[in-house]
């Protein structure tokens, strides 16, 4: 589109992402394109932004204002669980014990796949959840949650992963654990290291979802928004697949 981009990584710390935001208000940028830290601490410095004429178009991490962004482009993660959830019950059977990694506690993300895969898996009494614990999205972190999990829940069936960077970590506990052909794990995101990893069955299954449609739409959104345009939709879901070895 013509547009010169500058990148700030916060690394998923709000502290950071504040002062990135003191940074690109002072420097006057005529937009930013945003992958938020904090569902609710984030929307203090959108507001700022907005507030210093400079929109806001929020893409994947959703922030709980309806007021603040000019739009946010994001996955349908809830929807895209309970096909999940689905599947994990086809795959695991109708009773069993299972364990769940939740990503970062203050992204939005987290919960509504949570919430979408409980919707499905919750209605199965005998399916019982053993442990419940964050891995922030991370793949160390992960495999250490899970080591550690592991030692009081030895003979589990399957992890649910809120992201596939803490399913490869999982999967890397249970190898560790000599556990990894016992037990199911489900990521989601599409990775490609996990989707090879489903292909060569060692891992059961993710969602995709579509990063570069949702990127793609943000800056097509700022570019409209820049010449002019100002009625957008506050959220905009973008569909996700199931991917299994099938």
């Amino acid at each position: 589109l013509g547009y010169e981009a500058t990148l700030f990584d916060s690394q998923n710390d709000p502290a950071k992402e504040a002062q990135h935001f003191d940074n690109l208000i002072a420097a006057g940028y005529s937009a930013v394109l945003f992958n938020c830290t904090d569902a609710g601490g984030s929307v203090a410095n959108v507001r700022r932004a907005k507030a210093a004429g400079i929109p806001v178009f929020c893409m994947d991490r959703e922030i709980t204002a309806n007021d603040a962004a000019v739009s946010q482009i994001l996955s349908d993660n809830y929807s895209g669980c309970v096909a999940l959830g689905q599947y994990f019950v086809e795959q695991v059977g109708e009773k069993g014990t299972y364990i769940e990694l939740l990503g970062l506690i203050a992204d939005t993300n987290t919960w509504n796949r949570s919430k979408g895969f409980h919707s499905v898996v919750d209605r199965y009494p005998d399916l019982k959840m053993v442990a419940q614990q964050s891995a922030d999205f991370d793949r160390s972190k992960a495999l250490e949650v899970l080591e550690s999990l592991l030692q009081a829940h030895p003979n589990v069936n399957a992890v649910f992963c809120g992201n596939d960077a803490m399913a490869m970590g999982a999967y890397q506990a249970l190898l560790a654990a000599g556990k990894a052909s016992k037990v199911k794990v489900f990521g989601f995101d599409g990775a490609d290291d996990v989707v090879r990893s489903i292909a060569e069955g060692k891992i059961t299954a993710t969602v995709m979802q579509f990063p570069k449609t949702m990127a793609r739409s943000a800056a097509e959104n700022a570019d409209r928004y820049l010449k002019g345009e100002r009625n957008f939709p506050q959220r905009t879901p973008v569909a996700v697949e199931l991917v299994t070895r099938d």
